[in-house]
């Protein structure tokens, strides 16, 4: 009901004012959910075919932003940190694609605003997240498994990760992470506090049907990239929060319960099984921690590059292309990375440069403000902007989240991003031609070709 009055009082506040009730939004909703998505196909930003498709690329750009911003803002608002100015830019910019009066340049405008409200999503869920578990250390993480039976958490979520090491404790249970989850090895109250969170399990969100398959325990899903669970393990997979599937058993983080009984069923891993060891935990406090390090790796030429390759993976063959530009990048550069595009080469032992290592995890997606943080520490040692430094964005997109990180780099003016394995469908050659000639935005060419332009 909260919802719902929300979004009258938003309606309301529309200047000329919507008049409309709780009663009269449900009248308008089909009652099965076929209905109701037929029935939406009469109102999206498809459904009219008279638009200006450059517009219809902006209205698109800005509400995937939008999406994107709002998952940040859902997880940062369960460590109660909220910001009133992000939920008002949501009903604002929402608002916004019903308003045919708009122009190129007012949702250019909203599109970077957007990217303003998610960096500060970002900042908040940061805060959050290292209020309660503290500031990431650099932790080596075990890539085999333990001897006993398992649980893989799967997503974003550190509260409901908690949840699962609280609930499963003293069971003789093993907590493993999977995909973005990755990260939460860094922190140190998750690692202090419980002994039996191990290691990490499988890769990115694409290939979970393989792993999830072969994974002897039960599997919690705490976010979205959730992909339809094969028969084969539909019994052993469980959702919470926000992400949900037919048939799957959704839980609580008050009562994990079935998820527990579940792993307590299933076999688990019989024996230990070695494996190698990778680095996590470099978010902005442990690289500004070396950071006079890196200023005079700098200043006397053992450093001579940054890049921030990152984003999301996929299935396309073409997202090798940050395989090879990892291994391609010369042994006088630091590579910073995040989000789920780290697995095309998580696994790369790069070496150091004067004890720091080559490869840093920066965290999760949304640890793209740490990312922004250490830009920002480095233009005030070197005196210059963020264009300035010798820093280079190479980002891989796939949905909402990595768009929303990308209007975040464009509100704060960063050019020469470049981006692959292919723009997105909605950016039309006009909407394109306006990133480019502001901020140079390029489209990913060969691991040689771009590195040559960069490093020229």
């Amino acid at each position: 009901m909260k919802f719902k009055n929300v979004v009258i009082q938003s309606l309301a506040a529309i200047d000329p004012p919507i008049r409309v009730t709780s009663k009269e939004i449900e009248q308008k909703l089909k009652p099965t959910l076929d209905g109701m998505v037929k029935q939406a196909k009469n109102y999206g930003l498809m459904s009219d075919p008279d638009v200006n498709p450059d517009i219809r690329s902006l209205q698109h750009m800005l509400l995937f932003g939008i999406k994107g911003m709002a998952a940040y803002t859902d997880h940062a608002a369960e460590h109660d940190q909220e910001d009133e100015g992000n939920y008002e830019f949501v009903h604002r910019g929402l608002a916004s694609l019903e308003d045919k009066s708009l122009g190129m340049n007012e949702l250019l405008g909203l599109v970077l605003e957007c990217g303003e409200k998610n960096l500060r999503a970002m900042e908040l869920l940061s805060l959050g997240n290292t209020g309660a578990y503290g500031d990431p250390v650099p932790t080596k993480v075990p890539l085999g498994a333990k001897k006993g039976k398992a649980i893989l958490v799967s997503g974003h979520d550190l509260i409901d990760l908690e949840a699962v090491l609280k609930a499963s404790q003293g069971k003789g249970i093993v907590v493993y992470t999977h995909g973005e989850m990755l990260p939460s090895h860094g922190y140190p109250k998750l690692k202090e506090r419980f002994p039996h969170f191990y290691g990490h399990y499988g890769t990115a969100w694409q290939n979970q049907k393989k792993e999830f398959d072969q994974f002897p325990g039960a599997i919690l899903m705490t976010s979205n990239c959730i992909q339809k669970p094969k028969q084969t393990y539909k019994k052993n997979i469980f959702t919470t929060g926000t992400v949900g599937w037919p048939g799957v058993t959704h839980v609580s983080k008050q009562n994990l319960g079935p998820l527990v009984d579940r792993a307590l069923e299933l076999p688990g891993y019989t024996e230990d099984k070695p494996d190698m060891e990778i680095l996590v935990g470099f978010g902005h406090n442990a690289v500004l921690g070396v950071a006079d390090k890196i200023v005079a790796g700098v200043k006397d030429g053992s450093i001579g590059h940054f890049f921030l390759v990152g984003g999301c993976d996929g299935v396309k063959k073409s997202r090798n292309y940050y395989t090879e530009f990892v291994e391609k990048t010369p042994d006088n550069s630091i590579v910073l990375t995040l989000a789920c595009g780290k697995f095309k080469f998580y696994k790369h032992q790069l070496g150091d440069i004067n004890g720091i290592p080559r490869l840093l995890d920066v965290g999760q997606c949304n640890d793209a403000h740490s990312a922004v943080l250490i830009a920002v520490a480095l233009t005030k040692a070197f005196d210059t902007d963020v264009n300035g430094l010798p820093l280079s964005f190479i980002i891989s997109w796939y949905e909402q989240k990595a768009v929303a990180v990308l209007l975040s780099l464009l509100h704060l003016g960063i050019k020469d991003v470049h981006l692959g394995p292919s723009l997105p469908a909605f950016v039309t050659p006009n909407v394109l031609d306006v990133l480019v000639k502001n901020y140079n935005l390029t489209p990913i060419g060969t691991p040689e070709g771009d590195l040559k332009k960069i490093l020229a």
